[in-house]
């Protein structure tokens, strides 16, 4: 009960739920496709590229609202082993690297993109949306690496548990090739694209080699997935000035926070579609109570 003053009288007036965004009630969640995703791609700050995986969407009456991508998750990941360390005990023989694999594909997935339209950001849609797209897609863990979860909690909000940041392991010598070449902020890629350009010829070529190869070697990205097939530094060579520097910095400057989240639906039969306050029906971390999906509104 909370005891407020009233006209100078104390009244006693009962607790009452934060009011919240009134059309989440008509919001569901359910899977969607790579349509949904190019819809809202250019809303996402990693919008470039292709990225593979299942596609999940929220909407309203219809009008897309949000997407999420889940991918699948990289073999190795340090965040993982920190939380996980029995996945990395042991020598790395091809038996271990045989079943950790397995057991990594078979219980893990990564939430690899999610975007939310602008018109309801700050709605509480993303985290509401991120948990149970997490439950949905029916895995024991969902990851999430992300630099942004530094400047936005939604993902601790759906009940993801998140490690320390870590400076970046290609920062120090990332930063010295930078400043060696370069007089430009270090982590501004579009200045160091400006004066890149304006190199003469010759001495731009030798910058360009030395970032490349910098980039390709300290990259995962480019020596994961697809990217094994084919020659990775003549895929390196077709990236515009822009591109490159972009991934770059980013892999140079960027501290990525693993979260992970125990799904407590895995194994689990859900509904193909949900309301989106079913979130709300239980904490974060907990099963979720089907008998009162009906009551979501």
């Amino acid at each position: 009960m909370i005891i407020a003053r009233d006209e100078n009288i104390l009244v006693e007036r009962p607790e009452s739920r934060p009011e919240r965004f009134s059309l989440l009630s008509g919001m569901t969640v359910e899977r969607g496709d790579k349509d949904d995703w190019k819809e809202l791609q250019e809303l996402h700050y990693k919008g470039e590229g292709k990225v593979m995986g299942r596609y999940w969407r929220c909407t309203l009456d219809g009008r897309l609202v949000a997407v999420a991508i889940i991918s699948s998750p990289r073999l190795l990941l340090a965040g993982r082993h920190e939380v996980f360390p029995k996945l990395k005990n042991g020598q790395d023989t091809h038996v271990v690297n045989v079943h950790r694999a397995k057991y990594v594909n078979e219980n893990f997935r990564v939430a690899s993109r999610i975007v939310v339209d602008t018109m309801f950001r700050a709605s509480g849609v993303s985290y509401r949306f991120l948990n149970l797209a997490s439950r949905m897609e029916g895995v024991r863990f969902m990851e999430i690496q992300s630099s942004m979860s530094r400047f936005n909690p939604f993902a601790i909000k759906a009940g993801f548990k998140f490690t320390k940041p870590r400076e970046s392991n290609a920062y120090e010598k990332g930063l010295g090739l930078i400043t060696k070449h370069f007089t430009a902020h270090p982590a501004d890629p579009e200045g160091l694209v400006a004066e890149l350009e304006s190199m003469p010829p010759a001495y731009r070529g030798r910058v360009l080699g030395e970032l490349r190869t910098f980039y390709l070697k300290n990259s995962a990205r480019e020596q994961t997935g697809s990217n094994l097939r084919g020659n990775n530094m003549e895929r390196i060579e077709g990236y515009t000035h822009t591109h490159l520097m972009k991934n770059l910095v980013s892999l140079v400057f960027s501290t990525p926070m693993y979260g992970v989240y125990p799904n407590p639906d895995a194994g689990r039969e859900l509904p193909q579609q949900l309301p989106l306050l079913a979130f709300d029906n239980q904490k974060p971390s907990e099963p979720l109570n089907l008998a009162l999906i009906d009551r979501c509104t």
